[in-house]
């Protein structure tokens, strides 16, 4: 088979998803991106940087089957490739590692299949590919993004962010997988805490949207998943109180974890050195990234 294209390389961004009480229908793209390049012919799947160290070659072997996916819609055989990934998106801490390689995939084979996915099809495919649409929707569309399930697609929505907001994370060593924090959250949740969630995560939009950051401390609050998965996580609160007391406008667990991301505008380095001084002091070791939104979402490289 002859493919439109040889040779692609593709970007994808980190992606925060919940962002607190926005339980799997809100995220934000971060300035963290891991980049794949891959060309026709060969079944070589070399990772570089995070990700390298997981079993299996997982990471490149996801983007990989994805790969396949426009391929297959666009009725074409899947051709062998070679896949070559620089990452700097930490794998398994709740920075979307798997939604950057899922999008890779099935953006990369968009162009090289010429199956002509569209925006809403590639969120798709993401989407089932992942088991939720949130951080797919940030990787896919760049910034923060409201994302809802209807009638088998996904409506998004833009929210715009503040100029100069930062974001501050605290990387732990440990790795957590999502699949297995998701089987840990209640199948049904009180009436009480979904109204607090609610009214925080609309606070929380309105806050994002006007720039008006004095309350998004309170915008930031969760007690839909963070009160389950924090536990999990020893350390955590001392964690997220030393970034408030620091001068962090809010705080919450990145995903399911085991990030904690602290949303700034200033004093980045002062939050960032207390959030690990804590950590070190509750027996974690990890690392620390300084960061932004990102307005930019996975694209082909030209």
């Amino acid at each position: 088979m002859t493919s439109l294209k040889e040779h692609v390389v593709v970007r994808t961004p980190a992606s925060s998803a919940n962002m607190g009480p926005g339980f799997d229908c809100m995220a934000m793209a971060l300035d963290l991106w891991n980049t794949a390049t891959l060309d026709i012919g060969g079944r070589d799947l070399v990772v570089h940087g995070h990700g390298s160290e997981l079993s299996g070659n997982s990471y490149a072997k996801l983007l990989a089957r994805c790969f396949a996916i426009p391929f297959r819609e666009a009725g074409k055989p899947v051709p062998d490739v070679s896949i070559s990934c620089r990452n700097d998106i930490p794998a398994g801490k709740g920075l979307g590692s798997s939604a950057a390689a899922i999008v890779a995939g099935i953006l990369a084979g968009n162009e090289m299949s010429g199956a002509g996915l569209d925006g809403d099809a590639i969120l798709k495919f993401a989407a089932e590919a992942e088991g939720h649409p949130d951080n797919v929707a940030a990787v896919v569309h760049g910034g923060c993004q409201i994302v809802v399930p209807v009638d088998g697609h996904y409506v998004t929505a833009s929210v715009p962010l503040p100029e100069g907001l930062r974001a501050v994370v605290y990387v732990p060593d440990m790795p957590k997988s999502t699949n297995e924090t998701r089987k840990l959250l209640p199948q049904s949740v009180d009436r009480k805490d979904a109204v607090f969630n609610i009214g925080r995560v609309a606070l929380l939009v309105r806050a994002l949207a006007t720039g008006d950051l004095k309350h998004l401390d309170l915008a930031t609050q969760d007690k839909l998943h963070q009160p389950t998965r924090v536990p999990l996580f020893p350390g955590m609160q001392n964690v997220f109180r030393a970034a408030l007391d620091a001068g962090a406008l809010g705080v919450f667990l990145s995903g399911s974890g085991s990030s904690v991301l602290a949303l700034t505008n200033g004093h980045e380095m002062t939050i960032g050195y207390e959030m690990a001084n804590a950590a070190d002091k509750s027996g974690l070791t990890g690392a620390l990234k300084i960061t932004a939104p990102t307005p930019l979402g996975a694209h082909v490289v030209k």
